[in-house]
């Protein structure tokens, strides 16, 4: 038989701080790449050349107010908030748990307050732009991303340092 791990419980930490049951959802990265379209002379069809990085959205939820998330709001740093997501995903068929965790820099592009209404569940969505992102499944590095830094790691592979080292960074 064979069962996925299945994400059973997460926590999400903003600057430091533990916003420990205070976080009802949330949508990590969606991880994507800038594609150009190219068919040249002598080609049967047309190939989808890499252009490079999308932007790094994380969209998430809080429960109620929470003060730290307008602190940095605005600010001109594109790395000002720190965001990471630790989530146990566990299997059904063995017992056994991963951690996960993806840590994002950025800054929160949009902070929507929402319809309040007195004695309801009130949330704030907020939308985080990220110039970096990382994730980590079992204590292993499986994808990081530096923008401004120009770094792309993928399990332990730079695929950007040749690209670096042409332009003397």
């Amino acid at each position: 038989m064979a069962l996925p791990h299945k994400l059973k419980d997460f926590n999400l930490f903003g600057d430091g701080n533990n916003w420990q049951g205070q976080i009802p959802s949330l949508t990590l990265p969606e991880l994507a790449r800038a594609v150009e379209e190219y068919r040249g002379g002598g080609m049967d069809g047309s190939v989808e050349l890499d252009m490079g990085q999308e932007v790094i959205e994380f969209a998430w939820q809080a429960a109620g107010i929470i003060a730290e998330i307008f602190t940095e709001y605005g600010t001109p740093l594109h790395d000002a908030n720190l965001l990471r997501f630790a989530g146990s995903y566990e299997s059904d068929e063995t017992g056994g748990t991963i951690p996960v965790e993806v840590t994002v820099r950025g800054r929160h592009k949009t902070i929507g307050m929402g319809e309040v209404t007195a004695g309801d569940n009130n949330s704030i969505e907020v939308t985080t732009t990220c110039s970096y992102y990382k994730l980590v499944v079992d204590g292993e590095t499986l994808i990081e991303i530096d923008v401004p830094g120009n770094v792309f790691i993928v399990r332990g592979v730079d695929r950007r340092a040749e690209r670096r080292r042409n332009l003397g960074l």
